[in-house]
């Protein structure tokens, strides 16, 4: 395989993107999250500068690129303090797998708006009894007596930014005529589409992107609300299931980078005896550790997004993963260690850590849990039985 390195159009394109990140940071985040806002003039900055819709095809007012330019902005934002978890969901799930498969009419309603930022989706897949297998989805979709609208019931949980997106990509089983077996199908569900209703779930986390449960009840939509052809089932599906697990991890990998950083400039001024404290290696090799971690893990997500963007489903499905599992790793090591480095100035809001810690749990849970990638791994690459 071609070693993955960085054309000088990435490196361009990760120095603008960190750019971009340094005029707001993490300040700017905090101020938004506490009056209970969206990072709205961070959003449309990064849509006016093209990045939002960066992975999108140029035909319809996108980058031409794909998800491995995505990614370098996402992490360089991350680094400096101000992630967009919303670049993860609308551009990356909802835009790639409309632009892999969905209608004329849809691409010309959908990706100009989310490629400059006007219009977001929001992406339901969640369910309370289906969390981390996808087969348990209850929610169908059954054709409508009259043969061509379609009718959703069921709910979701766990979905982000539903409050602010202009519609729902929800993800439905229905019945395959020639099998009678249920098989995914994904759905544009408008916002104001009666009998779509959603509660916001209380969170201990707080972000700018609220979670909320989704309740589907009869909610009806036209022929054309259906993406793509309704027998592709999980090749579409996981056409915007492998990039949110790139997108997660270069999340993750900005995180860490962002409490590295901070750690880094600490122990370089703070000094307790007679040398600043990162001279000492009990605090020094931890952070160095953390730093081979978090490079090793950009590594694979690079692999994975080069992979995807390459056409290679199957093999950017395996790296996808392991690229998800090591950036959530290397993420909630990276938080940890700056915030012990610090002692406990790391658990005062003026340095700006101490949130990280629930916040870095993040990548290991969602979208996929690191026991299901172990287990994917375990009998997909491996070859070993599987245990459930």
């Amino acid at each position: 395989m071609t070693t993955v390195l960085e054309t000088d159009e990435h490196k361009a394109l990760r120095a603008a993107a960190a750019a971009l990140g340094t005029r707001y940071g993490r300040e700017y985040l905090t101020k938004v999250i506490a009056a209970g806002a969206h990072p709205d003039e961070l959003w449309s900055e990064a849509a006016k500068l093209g990045y939002l819709g960066v992975n999108l095809p140029e035909a319809y007012g996108g980058g031409g690129g794909g998800i491995a330019e995505l990614s370098i902005v996402l992490e360089e934002l991350g680094a400096a303090g101000c992630p967009l978890l919303m670049m993860v969901v609308s551009p990356a799930i909802c835009g790639t797998v409309i632009a892999r498969f969905g209608t004329d009419t849809q691409k010309q309603e959908w990706l100009p708006a989310l490629a400059d930022g006007t219009r977001t989706m929001a992406f339901g897949i969640t369910e309370p009894d289906a969390g981390s297998n996808s087969h348990r989805i209850t929610t169908t979709a059954r054709r409508a007596p009259d043969g061509t609208d379609w009718i959703l019931k069921g709910r979701k949980v766990f979905i982000s930014g539903v409050d602010i997106a202009d519609a729902t990509l929800v993800v439905g089983r229905a019945e395959d005529a020639r099998t009678g077996k249920l098989k995914p199908c994904l759905f544009i569900v408008p916002r104001d589409a009666p009998g779509f209703e959603r509660r916001r779930i209380d969170m201990e986390l707080h972000g700018a992107e609220k979670q909320f449960e989704l309740t589907l009840d009869d909610v009806r939509l036209p022929a054309g609300a259906l993406v793509g052809d309704e027998d592709a089932g999980l090749l579409q599906l996981f056409a915007g299931l492998n990039p949110e697990r790139i997108m997660t991890a270069a999340f993750a990998i900005g995180m860490g980078r962002y409490a590295l950083s901070r750690a880094v400039t600490y122990a370089r001024e703070r000094t307790v005896w007679r040398d600043p404290i990162g001279a000492h290696q009990a605090i020094a090799h931890p952070l160095a550790q953390a730093h081979i971690e978090l490079e090793l893990a950009r590594l694979m997500m690079q692999k994975a997004a080069f992979l995807y963007d390459s056409g290679d489903d199957a093999g950017a499905g395996e790296a996808a993963n392991m690229a998800k599992y090591a950036a959530a790793e290397a993420c909630v090591k990276a938080v940890d260690q700056s915030v012990h480095t610090l002692g406990g100035n790391g658990l005062t809001g003026e340095f700006g850590l101490a949130s990280l810690i629930t916040a870095s749990r993040v990548a290991r849970i969602a979208p996929v849990s690191r026991e299901m990638i172990l287990n994917y791994v375990s009998h997909q690459t491996l070859g070993l039985p599987k245990s459930y």
